[in-house]
């Protein structure tokens, strides 16, 4: 006799499922969520689905909203260079702290060889999320952690909409080798520096800032 699958478990599967398709782009910004049709396509009743899409809005990956109903966050300069702000201000610190710590990094290395071994733009991006988590936890306050976790799904979104326009994970692979070696070597001020020129650079090359036109101040 078979038991039946909790509900959590389900909810979960539907998260999963929902997210995986969200950062492989099958499911774009603006996007419409419809409850009836993923329950139908998972094969579940609306309940888990209605919870994993209350989750997503809740991480920022989708809106609610009372005319639109649910949809796929939209990716726009201003929300990008919010969510990549946060982390410039958190992420470069929480590694320093880490560093200076001596925390063990092996999760880290890990996660660069799950990255370099993907097959797909969702496993590159689950990879790469797992490495800069594996950088900033260990910086030994878990509220700085927390606020970190807070926006990864964010970026994550704002990451798989520049690598659909423009494939440059190879660039942001050499620079996470770098920041590793930096943070290995035990220097806490070089990994820092590069986390953040890493950061900087990524959010300006996908989003650049509009130049002011020639002539006007």
């Amino acid at each position: 006799m078979t038991v039946p699958t909790p509900i959590p478990s389900r909810t979960q599967f539907v998260l999963d499922a929902i997210k995986h398709r969200i950062l492989t782009g099958r499911l774009t910004p603006g996007q419409a969520l419809v409850e009836t049709e993923l329950a139908a396509q998972f094969g579940v009743s609306k309940t888990p689905v209605r919870e994993a899409l209350k989750t997503l809005a809740g991480t920022g990956l989708v809106v609610m909203s009372q005319y639109k109903g649910v949809t796929v966050r939209m990716v726009d300069a201003d929300m990008a260079r919010e969510v990549y702000d946060v982390r410039l201000l958190l992420e470069p610190e929480a590694l320093r702290r880490a560093v200076r710590r001596g925390s063990p990094l092996d999760a880290a290395r890990e996660a660069l060889t799950r990255a370099d071994a993907a097959t797909d733009t969702a496993e590159r991006s689950l990879a790469n999320r797992e490495f800069h988590r594996a950088l900033y936890l260990p910086c030994g306050n878990p509220l700085l952690g927390r606020m970190l976790d807070e926006v990864r799904d964010q970026a994550a979104l704002v990451s798989a909409v520049a690598w659909a326009a423009d494939p440059s994970w190879e660039r942001e692979a050499a620079e996470h080798r770098e920041i590793l070696r930096f943070a290995l070597d035990g220097d806490a001020d070089g990994a820092a520096g590069a986390l953040h020129a890493h950061i900087a650079s990524f959010v300006r090359r996908a989003f650049p800032e509009p130049h002011p036109e020639e002539g006007h101040s």
